[in-house]
């Protein structure tokens, strides 16, 4: 059966006094899980990231603007990391993805386990101009939403709830993720509302499994006044090309260059986000320098 294509939802509950990102990233997920030959853990891990991710760069404004979030919880399988900008595209990598745990008693897949819990998540913001803004905070439970949600509190302070799934079988069943913020001047009447109707996004991968994007506006939101104010299409890809990978090395500086022609007589780039490769024999570094050095003369 053909997957959904990847997309993400932003409406607005009750004119405005509470916003919504909703997203659908199972064809993302299983991109994924294709491109690092992933586990089962580490797939849900990366389908979670993948969908908080995505909801984080739709908060971004301008064409330039980034998002850059890493987990490093200190567990086997290593430091996870997502980039995302406004425009829908995301990348995302692990360090072990081959790392496999014995599921839960409740029998749900252990990404707490995998991704470990000692230590932080960091979040970092980057625009066309200035420094970028860097935001840290410890983990919670490694299981990704309660760390998100944690962060939004105590960065942003903006109480949010914050619902992730991945359904994992022989490929990826459902993934994709929710955020409900309340807005200033929020009623207690939308924020009782909403508590009450917390339980249903418990079982996230299971109403993306069965429901669209809409049915689930729709039927969890009922009575609630929700607007969808735009739809955004979602894409895992990554970036990198041969030129930025040069950009990349000449920013390490020509001292650095000339010692990887001495020792290597060349080098391997490995991209980690889509597991290309780039070599440069050690001719094609010494004119990498050469070109750089013509452009840095004076006219």
């Amino acid at each position: 059966m053909e997957q959904k294509k990847s997309r993400l939802l932003r409406l607005t509950l009750m004119g405005g006094q509470a916003r919504v990102f909703l997203c659908d990233t199972t064809e993302m997920a299983q991109k994924a899980r294709d491109i690092h030959n992933a586990s089962n853990t580490c797939s849900a891990a990366m389908g979670r990231m993948i969908a908080a991710t995505a909801i984080m760069g739709a908060g971004l404004k301008s064409e330039g603007d980034r998002i850059t979030v890493t987990i490093n919880g200190g567990g086997p399988a290593g430091p996870l990391c997502a980039i995302a900008g406004p425009d829908g595209k995301v990348k995302v990598t692990i360090e072990h993805p081959e790392i496999e745990l014995v599921r839960k008693p409740n029998g749900k897949l252990d990404v707490g386990g995998a991704i470990g819990k000692d230590g932080q998540m960091t979040v970092m913001r980057s625009f066309n101009f200035g420094e970028p803004y860097v935001g840290r905070v410890a983990l919670v439970s490694g299981e990704i939403a309660e760390d998100f949600a944690m962060y939004y509190l105590e960065s942003e302070q903006t109480p949010s709830l914050c619902a992730l799934g991945t359904l994992v079988a022989e490929d990826i069943v459902s993934a994709g993720g929710i955020l409900i913020q309340a807005m200033p001047g929020c009623s207690e009447e939308l924020l009782d509302a909403l508590e009450l109707r917390s339980e249903l996004f418990s079982a996230m991968s299971q109403l993306l499994r069965d429901m669209t994007l809409e049915e689930i506006v729709t039927g969890c939101f009922r009575g609630l006044e929700p607007e969808i104010l735009e739809e955004i299409p979602l894409q895992l890809t990554c970036d990198c090309s041969r030129e930025y990978i040069e950009r990349v090395l000449l920013s390490m500086g020509v001292e650095e260059i000339e010692d990887m022609i001495r020792t290597q007589n060349g080098c391997n780039v490995h991209c980690h986000f889509c597991r290309r490769d780039y070599s440069f024999t050690g001719e094609e570094l010494r004119a990498l320098i050469a070109e750089a050095s013509a452009g840095e003369q004076p006219e």
